[in-house]
């Protein structure tokens, strides 16, 4: 059985295989009100104390009041040795929130921005988070991956990943640099997937899903009301763990280059997505939960 207190490695780099997700320290745009300043400071500070050296974020992660990469930067710096920061860029948004795509000549623009909100002289690793909307959007990525890898080259980036993607975008990415993570949406009830994440098994590279508990989706069902909820549930007691926990145990237990990156503003849910790494699951739970999702 898999050791979830190992580790993985994106490219040269090496991290714990739960990280954190900075989209909700902020708060959600549609939340009545902004997420206090000192728990969102609170809570990186404590991912830190409990081990976590991998931090997904983007600058796009703001409200009107609150930027994920300013509060990064507030909590963490001088950043500790080995922490590893991850964002991406393509998808952006403008001062009223709204979505957009980046040509490729623009995204010199976004990692400039990044490297400047969290303090750094380069950026460990950048995603090419592809499309602006929610489902993934067909289209050859190279032009955008290209540019990328330019600035891989000028030394403003160590390592590059592609998110929100299928199987060729990643075999086109591929043929242009080195690809050390993918970052797609995928979870016990998300299993669209499966394939990709291995394939990415194959490659060494690294699969990273995001919304792997729940969608955060304003409308969208509890982790509580998502397929699978009762042998989640059964799985969970026995356990004596909460049914995020074993949705995280369970992605986890997809192969050992599969990283988490739950994302919460809340210091007791960081403590309960950090602690699902120990979770150990059996051949009859894992059989219980796959036929589930």
């Amino acid at each position: 059985m898999t050791n979830f207190h190992e580790t993985w490695r994106l490219g040269d780099l090496t991290v714990n295989r739960i990280g954190l997700g900075a989209m909700r320290l902020t708060g959600m745009p549609w939340d009545e009100k902004p997420k206090s300043r000192e728990s969102a400071i609170a809570v990186l500070r404590r991912a830190i104390e409990l081990g976590v050296d991998h931090i997904d974020t983007a600058s796009f992660y703001f409200t009107p009041t609150r930027s994920a990469n300013e509060l990064i930067a507030t909590a963490l710096q001088p950043y500790p040795e080995g922490l590893v920061i991850t964002t991406k860029v393509g998808a952006g948004r403008d001062r009223d929130g709204e979505f957009s795509f980046a040509r490729p000549d623009q995204l010199r623009g976004q990692v400039e921005e990044n490297i400047r909100q969290l303090g750094l002289d380069h950026l460990d690793v950048v995603n090419l988070r592809w499309g602006a909307a929610m489902g993934k959007e067909p289209g050859s990525v190279a032009e955008h991956f290209g540019a990328l890898a330019e600035l891989r080259e000028a030394g403003l980036i160590r390592h590059l990943g592609v998110s929100n993607v299928v199987a060729d975008q990643l075999t086109e990415a591929l043929a242009i640099a080195p690809v050390v993570c993918v970052q797609n949406r995928y979870g016990l009830a998300d299993r669209e997937d499966d394939a990709l994440l291995d394939l990415c098994g194959e490659h060494g590279i690294a699969f990273v899903p995001f919304f792997a508990v729940t969608t955060s989706l304003p409308g969208a069902a509890a982790p509580d009301a998502v397929p699978g909820q009762a042998e989640v549930a059964k799985v969970a007691a026995a356990h004596d763990a909460t049914p995020a926990q074993i949705r995280l145990a369970w992605t986890l237990h997809r192969g050992a280059h599969v990283l988490a990156i739950p994302g919460t503003g809340d210091p007791r849910h960081l403590e309960e997505n950090v602690a699902a790494g120990g979770i150990r699951l059996s051949e009859e739970e894992l059989a219980l939960l796959d036929g589930a999702g």
